[in-house]
């Protein structure tokens, strides 16, 4: 057993040390974050991955608001184990918790990192499980699948995807000790950790897996009844697994189906040059499957075909099960059934992992038959140099490309040839080695380097931590008062989720889990979105800031790492209101829906009329009225401005979700940035001034992009109604409010029939007491959770169950319970059977290893 894992254990240690040495020297190369000066947080890194990851810091260090269950600090209140399961379900997740608040960023590096050296290690370990060989060539090749265009260009910027990538040759792994027939419970425990770190790019690498225990199998030929029973001890580990990861893939899956839609996309698959490019060293496309695995890998692959030395059967089972899924990488059917019949909103290629993995397997087999003689490696050369061929009409490949291509195509061919002719020799084989260790690293350097630069100007990105994000930190600590009232983060926002980065409980929140319910009720009252609804922004407005206790709100300037800022600027600074606790008690529950206005809906909310809304008209920089309210469509309309009437000395908002541009009231010095990109960006609605004393309000607009103002675009704030509505909730509101994850309770005063409102977002999963009453489903007040009390009720209790949470626990214990009477069942079979011989063939013996 030792004399069969060492090698495994010395290839393991070699590829995560090539996979950490090139990925490093891509950044450097790239002087990109932590070894230069350009951030690496593009895009969903930036706004999702390091947040979640600072809020599991917060949590593991007893710092957060609320707990596995509720996020109290997003979204006015999010069910949190759902973005748990998606973000943070990794084992390697809590590691961040051993880093610096402040070095958040380097936290997750950390962790990137790691995930993609064990995913190097987990494929060197595979390879020699499937065959014997060099175990510096499968430390090579893990390696290379480790550091495949997929992980380079679209994981190592959504670390959550990586766990899929480690999964793939560990649910591999599973899959041989089912075809020897080893114990159940290292299988299953496999299946569930990579199912629990991420079940999306798990769903991917289990099919993988499947197709590869299948050629497996066709090629080992058994028996009928051996190759059912493989077959099915499979199946049942992979269930039973999937069964222990139920209780949070549920909650999951039922989170799923109560977020916001996201945007329906049709595939459409790339053209051929595409497809090409991307098999080769420092490509870059967005929207393309990137297959690059380094020129070692992919010309053992392509020489497998004519490998004289490997059975035919094997190498035309691995040439067809690669050729097949890359052809479903193109086919919508296929596509839909790789992705879990959803097309993926972003990009449509996320199971572009398995067929790197495939084509690693692939080379693997070429090489552990034998280094491929002159034959193979001239028929490998040619099929590439057709591939580069077709690849260089594609817009993928730049110049960058044909600089790296011959020195790592002369690297990889002079390797291998000198490994050929070497035999025992070592004065050739060192060399070979080294040469072929040096154009892997080199050449997957080069082509992270090319991905980090080239993403910076496709995404939008984000700065690390630094001093912006210190200073609202402290300015929010300074403010807070949880739960007494929220502490908002404010409007400039840095990242989407910067209650979790930088702290306090405001609206903003940003998930592929965002709630229907949330994202509809402040589209509803004025707010503003990106993302397609799912990224909730912060909302500046005295009416709403009643309406859900936000008692402090912190203003900073724009973020100047942003390439669009709002304009202004000065210190951040914290204004303070008088608000009415978290729970407060309403006459009659609101039955009226939303309507259009969202200065009217703002008031159902409140319960009170505190606007004036004119009527507003849209006119040119001539004077002249413009049909349909449409700015920003010509030369002539650079300075449209909106023109009403307010009562003096009110709060005078701005309302036009599908404008994009500055407005700026005139008499004023200050404007509000407004950004509308359909269907992108909805803009939020803004205050901008206090309205003259002849009551006349003309709002000067500077469109950057065509868009529209809506007839009701105008309102008029008055603050003394405000506060006399403010000051009448409060004092029928709550007398005492106490939070403790899921749990809301408040002491309220006694009177007749009146409705409870509890300032939070009515998702799927409340229910709640009055009084000594039963727990029944929370009711809902115009999106908030609502209870119907009676005149003795003077107490309300409140908890939230995730929604799937009690069939996941039901389905994990059944896996549980199957798994200790198999394993009993087991146990008891051993027992009876009869000692084994003392002695075991080489063949018993090597078939025992695996």
């Amino acid at each position: 057993m030792k004399a069969t894992t060492r090698p495994r254990q010395a290839a393991a240690l070699l590829a995560a040390a090539l996979t950490i040495t090139a990925f490093c020297a891509g950044d450097v190369l790239a002087r990109s974050y932590p070894f230069g000066p350009r951030t690496r947080s593009v895009n969903d890194l930036g706004n999702q991955y390091v947040p979640f990851h600072a809020h599991l810091w917060d949590l593991l260090h007893g710092r957060a608001e609320g707990g596995l269950l509720v996020n109290w600090q997003s979204g006015y209140g999010a069910s949190f184990l759902p973005d748990l399961g998606t973000y943070l379900g990794s084992p390697f997740a809590p590691l961040v918790a051993l880093f610096p608040r402040d070095e958040i960023d380097l936290a997750v590096y950390a962790v990137t990192l790691l995930k993609t050296a064990s995913a190097a290690a987990a494929m060197a370990w595979l390879l020699l499980t499937l065959r014997p060989g060099r175990w510096w060539a499968a430390g090579l090749l893990g390696a290379s699948y480790a550091l495949c265009g997929w992980s380079l260009a679209d994981a190592s910027y959504n670390p959550m995807w990586l766990d899929g990538l480690i999964a793939l040759p560990l649910l591999c792994l599973v899959g041989e000790r089912a075809l020897t027939g080893r114990r159940y419970l290292p299988g299953v425990l496999i299946v569930a950790l990579a199912w629990t770190a991420n079940f999306y790019t798990a769903y991917m690498a289990t099919l993988g897996a499947a197709l590869v225990l299948l050629l497996r199998l066709l090629l080992a030929r058994p028996a009928r009844r051996q190759a059912l029973a493989a077959a099915g001890r499979a199946a049942l580990t992979t269930a039973l697994g999937m069964g222990l990861a139920a209780p949070l893939v549920t909650v999951v899956y039922f989170g799923t189906t109560h977020a916001y839609p996201g945007r329906v996309r049709r595939f459409v698959p790339v053209p051929a040059e595409d497809l090409a490019a991307r098999l080769l060293p420092a490509t870059y496309g967005f929207g393309s499957p990137a297959l690059y695995v380094g020129l070692t890998a992919l010309l053992l692959a392509l020489a497998l075909p004519f490998h004289r030395a490997v059975p035919v059967p094997v190498r035309t089972g691995w040439t067809a099960l690669v050729l097949a899924v890359a052809l479903s990488l193109q086919w919508a059917p296929t596509h839909l059934v790789w992705h879990a019949f959803a097309t993926p909103q972003g990009s449509p290629y996320r199971q572009a992992f398995v067929l790197c993995g495939l084509l690693v397997i692939a080379a693997w087999h070429a090489l552990a038959y034998g280094v491929p003689d002159r034959r193979a490696l001239g028929a490998a050369t040619a099929l590439l140099v057709l591939t580069a061929a077709v690849a260089g009409r594609s817009t993928l490949v730049r110049s960058y490309t044909w600089l790296v291509l011959p020195l790592a195509l002369a690297g990889a061919l002079g390797g291998l040839v000198l490994l050929a002719r070497s035999g025992r020799r070592a004065r050739l084989a060192v060399p070979a080695v080294l040469l072929l260790l040096g154009a892997q690293v080199g050449e997957s350097a080069a082509t992270s380097a090319v991905a980090t630069r080239l993403r910076l100007g496709h995404l939008d990105d984000y700065a690390p931590w630094g001093e912006r994000q210190e200073v609202q930190a402290a300015a929010i600590a300074g403010a807070d008062g949880w739960p007494r009232y929220r502490t908002d983060p404010g409007r400039a926002q840095t990242v989407g989720n910067d209650p979790l980065l930088v702290g306090g409980e405001g609206a903003q929140y940003y998930s592929s889990l965002t709630s229907d319910v949330l994202s509809r009720t402040l589209t509803a009252l004025g707010g503003g979105w990106t993302s397609r609804g799912r990224s909730v922004q912060s909302l500046d407005n005295a009416v709403t800031d009643v309406v859900f206790s936000v008692g402090a709100r912190v203003h900073s300037p724009p973020d100047p790492h942003q390439k669009h800022p709002s304009p202004g600027g000065g210190p951040v600074t914290v204004t303070r209101r008088d608000v009415p606790p978290l729970v407060t008690v309403r006459a009659a529950p609101g039955t009226r829906p939303f309507g259009p206005s969202p200065y009217r809906n703002q008031e159902l909310l409140l319960g009170s009329r505190v606007y004036t809304v004119p009527r507003a008209t849209v006119h040119d920089d001539g004077g002249r009225p413009l049909p349909g309210r449409r700015v920003g469509s010509g030369t002539a309309l650079t300075r449209p401005t909106v023109t009403a009437r307010c009562p003096a000395g009110t709060q005078v908002h701005l309302w036009a979700p599908h404008f994009s541009g500055t407005a700026r009231l005139a008499g004023t010095g200050t404007s509000a940035r407004f950004r509308f990109a359909y269907p992108r960006n909805r803009a939020a609605m803004e205050p901008l001034g206090l309205a003259p004393a002849s009551g006349r309000v003309r709002i000067e607009l500077t469109p950057d992009r065509p868009g529209r103002v809506p007839s009701g675009a105008v309102g008029c704030l008055d603050t003394a109604r405000l506060d006399a509505a403010a000051a009448r909730l409060k004092a029928t509101g709550a007398t005492e409010v106490t939070v403790s994850d899921g749990t809301v309770r408040a002491e309220l005063p006694a009177g007749g029939k009146r409705v409870a409102v509890v300032a939070a977002p009515r998702i799927a999963g409340w229910r709640c007491a009055a009084g000594g009453g039963p727990e029944r489903p929370a009711g809902d007040f115009h999106g908030l959770i609502a209870v119907p009390l009676d005149a003795t009720a003077t107490s309300l209790t409140c908890t939230f169950h995730p929604p799937g949470l009690r069939l996941g626990g039901a389905v994990g214990a059944a896996s549980l319970l199957t798994l200790l009477l198999l394993a009993a069942v087991t146990a008891v079979r051993r027992r009876r059977a009869p000692a084994p011989p003392t002695t075991t063939s080489p063949r018993e013996r090597v078939t025992t290893a695996l």
